[in-house]
């Protein structure tokens, strides 16, 4: 990869790890947190919301992998699985 595209990439990891704090700020204060506590608990939805993604992504490109190579087939002479 250039070195342009890792920054870019780089911005946009920033960015949207960002917005998920905010969102986790703003859910915190409306459901009454105040203080430390505060972002105590938006680090906590922040990290929690990362790792479910970073599970997330790539179990659901498996499952499409999966999904596409069942119904789809490579070979003239193959029959793909009929979906009842």
């Amino acid at each position: 990869m250039s070195k342009q595209t890792k920054r870019i990439l780089a911005i946009l990891s920033l960015v949207l790890i960002f917005s998920i704090a905010m969102g986790s700020f703003g859910i915190a204060y409306t459901g009454g947190v105040r203080g430390i506590g505060l972002l105590g608990i938006s680090f906590f939805f922040t990290v929690g919301i990362v790792i479910v993604l970073a599970q997330v992504i790539p179990a659901s490109i498996l499952f499409c992998m999966v999904i596409s190579s069942v119904f789809s087939t490579f070979r003239r002479n193959e029959m793909p699985i009929r979906a009842t």
